[in-house]
C-alpha cells in the first residue's frame, strides 16, 4: 500500500525549507524592531472562539472550518485564521492589565486550516504570519501596522505593490450604512445568489464581498459606506490617510472593499501584488485592519485591536514568480576526510571538535576512497578540508587545505581541535 499526504496539504522539503526558514527569520527580526514579541496559542481551540469572532455568516464559519466533537465530547475546531486565538489569549491571560505595556504588541506563525478546494498557493493546511496590537484607538497605530505589512513585503524583495484601504467605521456607521445597503439589495432580492440571500438580513456587508459574477453586478451600484460614515469615523479614517502620505506610503481607497471575516470595523487594509502566478492582475498577499469589539466578545473587557495576515505558501509562489534571490547561506566550512579505519575516531573527534567551536562540518558515513571523499567535499562546496591518514595520525598532524586557492599546509591535530580560528589566521591570513 502507497501512501500519500492528505489532499491539500504538502511536503515543505529541504531546500524548501531554507525558504520558510528565511522568511520567518526575517520576519521576526522586522517585527522586533517594530517591538512586537511572538506568541504561540494552540492549533486547536473550542469552536465558538471562531464562531464567535468570525461571524456566523462568513465562508469560513459555514463552509470552511475542521470542526469535530473530541472525546470528551467537546465542539473543537483546528484554527481557520490567527486573530481569534490570540484575542483568547489575551482575555484568558489578562494582558491587558496594568502590568503590562499599551499598546501589547504580538506576532505568530503558524498552520492553518480551511476546508475548500485545494489552488495554487490556497491550500487546506497553510501557513500564516500575522500580528496583532492591542489597547490603542490612535489611528497612528493602524499605519503602523500597514507600514510594517509593506516593509516587510518589500525586504522580501517582492515589487509592484499596491496598497487598498477603507473603512468600515463605527457601530453608529454600520447601523447606518447596513439599513441603506439592504434597501438598495432587497428589490434584486430574488436574482442574489442562494450565499447573499441568506446573508442579506443577518450581515448585508458579506453581500459585497460575494465572489458570484451576478451578485457584483448589484453590488458595483451599491451605496457607498463613506457616504454613512459619523464624524468619528471620518476623522479616523482621514488621519489613516494623511499619516500614510506623511510616510509616502502610496494608496488606493476602495469603499466596496469588506474583509472575510467580521469582526473588522475602521481601517481596512490590503496588501496587493501583480502577478500571473495567482492569476490575473493583482492579488491580495496581506490584509488586515482594525476590530474594536474583538476583545468584549471573547468575554475580555473594551479593548481595541489591529493587526493583519499573509500566507507563506502565496508568498513563496509570488517571490518565485518574480526571480527573487533569497540570501541563503548553507556553507560547509571543512569537510574532513579520514583515511583508513583506525583514522575514524580521530576524525570524529576533530568534527565535533570544530562543530562545537562554531563550524559547519561533514565527514564520509559510506566508506568512501580518498578521492572520493575529495570530490564529495567540492560537491558539497567545502571551503576547507582536513585529511588525516595513518601517518598522519602517527605524527600527530594533519593537512588543511584551502579548497578556493589550493593552499595546503601540515598543522598539529591539538591546534585544530583547540582553536581552528587561530589555524585560519596563523596559515591562511583569514
Amino acid at each position: 500500500m502507497r501512501f500519500q499526504r492528505p489532499k491539500g496539504t504538502a511536503d515543505i522539503l529541504p531546500e524548501e525549507a531554507k525558504k520558510w526558514a528565511y522568511i520567518e527569520e526575517t520576519a521576526r527580526m522586522l517585527f522586533t524592531n517594530y517591538r512586537y514579541h511572538e506568541i504561540r496559542t494552540p492549533m486547536f481551540e473550542n469552536f465558538e472562539v471562531f464562531s464567535r469572532t468570525s461571524g456566523d455568516t462568513s465562508d469560513v464559519v459555514t463552509k470552511e472550518m475542521y470542526d469535530f466533537m473530541d472525546k470528551g465530547d467537546r465542539h473543537i475546531s483546528l484554527r481557520p485564521e490567527g486573530t481569534a486565538g490570540v484575542v483568547r489569549s489575551f482575555v484568558e491571560n489578562k494582558l491587558y492589565g496594568p502590568e503590562f505595556s499599551k499598546p501589547y504588541k504580538v506576532f505568530y506563525m503558524g498552520s492553518m486550516f480551511r476546508y475548500e478546494r485545494p489552488q495554487s498557493g490556497r491550500l487546506r493546511e497553510f501557513h500564516q504570519i500575522g500580528v496583532e496590537a492591542f489597547g490603542s484607538d490612535a489611528p497612528e497605530l493602524d499605519v503602523e501596522v500597514i507600514d510594517m505589512g509593506m516593509n516587510l513585503l518589500q525586504k522580501f524583495g517582492l515589487k509592484d505593490l499596491k496598497l487598498v484601504i477603507n473603512t468600515l467605521g463605527d457601530k453608529e456607521t454600520r447601523e447606518n450604512y447596513r439599513q441603506a445597503l439592504i434597501d438598495y439589495l432587497e428589490p434584486h432580492f430574488d436574482e442574489l445568489s442562494e450565499d447573499s440571500k441568506n446573508r442579506l438580513h443577518k450581515n448585508p456587508l458579506r453581500v459585497l464581498d460575494s465572489k458570484d459574477k451576478n451578485d457584483q453586478k448589484f453590488v458595483a451600484d451599491a451605496p457607498s459606506i463613506l457616504d454613512f460614515l459619523s464624524p468619528e469615523s471620518q476623522a479616523h479614517f482621514d488621519k489613516v490617510k494623511k499619516l500614510l502620505e506623511a510616510l509616502h506610503i502610496p494608496f488606493t481607497v476602495d469603499p466596496s472593499m469588506v474583509r472575510g471575516l467580521d469582526y473588522y470595523n475602521h481601517t481596512i487594509f490590503e496588501i496587493m501584488v501583480n502577478s500571473k502566478s495567482l492569476g490575473e492582475g493583482y492579488t491580495t498577499i496581506c490584509a488586515g485592519g482594525r476590530y474594536n469589539g474583538l476583545v468584549e466578545e471573547l468575554g475580555g473587557p473594551e479593548v481595541s485591536g489591529v493587526g493583519f495576515g499573509l500566507g507563506i505558501e502565496r508568498l513563496i509562489l509570488l517571490m518565485d514568480s518574480q526571480n527573487v534571490k533569497l540570501p541563503i547561506l548553507d556553507n560547509l566550512d571543512v569537510y574532513v576526510v579520514g583515511i583508513g579505519e583506525e583514522t575514524t575516531y580521530e576524525t570524529s573527534q576533530i568534527v565535533k571538535a570544530l562543530r562545537s567551536n562554531g563550524f559547519s562540518v561533514d565527514r564520509d558515513y559510506l566508506d568512501k576512497k580518498p578521492k572520493a571523499q575529495f570530490k564529495t567535499a567540492n560537491k558539497l562546496g567545502a571551503t576547507y578540508t582536513i585529511t588525516i591518514g595513518e601517518r598522519e595520525l602517527e605524527q600527530e598532524t594533519v593537512n588543511v587545505k584551502s579548497m578556493l586557492d589550493g593552499n595546503e599546509v601540515s598543522v598539529p591535530l591539538n591546534e585544530v581541535k583547540s582553536n581552528f580560528n587561530a589555524v585560519l589566521t596563523d596559515y591562511f591570513n583569514e
